[in-house]
């Protein structure tokens, strides 16, 4: 997994004319899904894309799984989609998510990806609203696909 991690990094860092650049600078991924559902006061659900660009991808080879904000549960359905990361997150009791992870990261390895990439694309045109992100290491642009309305159960 590591060595197919390393060929992901390289190809994405091609893609965004990162030669020798090191996104050490950025904060993870995790840091501004974290900070994103804090900022929000932990909602019932919300859905973002985030630049491959802005962030250190360290949740790569998650597709489905639990992350803990605050003492709330979430279950976090997670694709790249070129030239973002999207994510899609629900408040819900922890359970075993590790069929469905596998599930669908086999998935996108037996597509190839070009359904994401795709779908990356795509959203690039219609994205329509963004919100700041505060971290460790500095302001994150996130990108939502339409308003989304606070408080909202869906």
């Amino acid at each position: 997994m590591r060595a197919l991690q390393r060929l992901h990094e390289a190809v994405v860092g091609l893609l965004l004319l990162r030669w020798g650049a090191s996104p050490s600078s950025c904060p993870a991924a995790s840091e501004v899904l974290s900070q994103h559902l804090r900022q929000r006061g932990l909602p019932h659900w919300t859905s973002y894309c985030v630049k491959y660009s802005a962030v250190r991808n360290d949740q790569f080879g998650l597709s489905h799984f639990n992350w803990r904000v605050n003492g709330a549960n979430y279950h976090i359905l997670r694709t790249g989609c070129f030239p973002f990361i999207k994510y899609h997150c629900s408040r819900a009791a922890p359970r075993d998510l590790a069929l469905e992870n596998a599930a669908f990261t086999a998935l996108k390895v037996l597509n190839a990806g070009i359904p994401t990439l795709l779908y990356g694309i795509g959203s690039w045109f219609f994205v329509s609203v963004t919100e700041t992100v505060h971290t460790s290491r500095g302001p994150v642009t996130i990108y939502f696909l339409n308003k989304e309305d606070e408080g909202a159960m869906y």
